[in-house]
């Protein structure tokens, strides 16, 4: 366990693991099949003083700079394997754009609803054709007086189906380039926004992912979040923190996994003894263990430079590409470990394997973040 956490953390930890026992894991099952998570428990979770922790008091929020209490929801999220629940998105992401850049009206507008779970939130990002190149984002909004005309189209949208809020990266001056690009808010039943598919995916089967459409949607001035052409550099601002999460997240599912395959050694028999009494076995463990300690290690360092505000780009690239090709490394040797029963989607392990995946794709592929390591070193 981490020595980041205090006695207050640790309370905070009861009640969300608690939370996630009871409203989620029974439940998690159907929602996969059902392809999505229901509303109520985004208002259970707001009732509870699960979301949006930093959101200031006057808005309805608990008003908390402590991210620590943010990496702890995560972790029994994992733990849980309520790997539908997209709780992270809305608070650790997107949220924050609100906070950060959001005037004293647009605050008072939106922030209650996200604190109490009644406004679900998404950020459309990735189109078809551009992928993490934001360089490359073809949707546009054309100035129209009072309001923007937006036209494009985004997917892999995570939330997408249930977002009643999604910032949306749009080109407002095609010929500037990276400073060509605002963020504008879409709200719900604006005409002209519509939700394609839900995504077939091969694993994160509870979470809504989705492709949507912009045609025509007239978007009120007084929804353009922050200044017009600074959307670039807002979304820059904020990956750091997205990808400090993203290795939360991956470093609570390696020890997530190590526990599994513990487990499942000191209770599978084979040739009439525990197959964790095989050396391979034991030196297997033994490995993944201290591969785990060491990714928890390396997460409390970079967490600690989060909380003094000390985080870099460079640490975050290097959290979010090492965790998460671990964790694939990990979830990948447990699997083998459990041999045919590892390929049972009724064991915890298969499950683990599929929502893993992705991790190393989505805030930036592994590629991106070496990239931004390399340049780092003056390569």
């Amino acid at each position: 366990m981490s020595r980041l956490y205090e006695s207050e953390h640790e309370d905070f930890r009861k009640t969300a693991r608690a939370f996630f026992e009871k409203e989620v894991a029974p439940y998690h099952d159907q929602w996969e099949k059902d392809g999505i998570v229901p509303r109520e428990v985004w208002l259970k979770a707001g009732e509870a003083g699960l979301l949006c922790f930093d959101v200031p008091e006057e808005y309805g929020g608990p008003g908390i700079d402590d991210f620590r209490f943010n990496v702890v929801l995560s972790e029994e999220q994992t733990r849980a394997g309520a790997s539908g629940v997209g709780f992270s998105v809305h608070s650790d992401i997107i949220v924050p754009y609100l906070t950060s850049l959001g005037t004293e009206e647009q605050k008072q507008r939106w922030l209650p609803g996200c604190v109490s779970g009644e406004t679900i939130t998404a950020i459309a990002m990735t189109e078809p054709g551009a992928g993490s190149d934001l360089q490359g984002v073809r949707t546009t909004a054309e100035d129209a007086g009072d309001h923007y005309v937006l036209n494009g189209s985004k997917t892999f949208i995570s939330n997408g189906i249930n977002a009643d809020l999604v910032i949306v990266v749009a080109r407002t001056d095609p010929e500037a380039g990276h400073q060509g690009i605002s963020l504008l808010v879409v709200e719900r039943d604006m005409e002209g926004f519509e939700r394609g598919r839900n995504l077939d995916k091969i694993g994160l089967h509870a979470q809504d992912t989705a492709e949507l459409s912009f045609t025509d949607v007239r978007v009120p001035k007084e929804n353009l979040l922050g200044e017009e052409g600074q959307g670039f550099i807002y979304l820059m601002m904020n990956l750091p923190q997205e990808r400090l999460i993203i290795g939360a997240q991956a470093v609570a599912a390696c020890e997530s996994v190590v526990e599994m395959c513990l487990e499942y050694a000191k209770t599978r028999e084979a040739f009439n003894r525990p197959i964790g009494k095989f050396q391979h076995n034991r030196f297997l463990l033994a490995e993944m263990a201290t591969e785990a300690r060491a990714a928890r290690a390396f997460l409390d360092d970079l967490l600690a430079r989060h909380l003094d505000k000390e985080l870099t780009a460079v640490d975050a690239a290097m959290i979010k590409w090492w965790s998460t090709e671990l964790q694939n490394k990990l979830v990948n040797q447990g699997v083998q470990l459990h041999g045919g029963y590892g390929y049972m989607t009724e064991f915890p392990i298969a499950k683990a394997y599929l929502d893993s995946r992705i991790s190393t794709i989505y805030g930036g592929t592994t590629e991106i973040q070496k990239e931004i390591i390399g340049r780092s070193l003056g390569l």
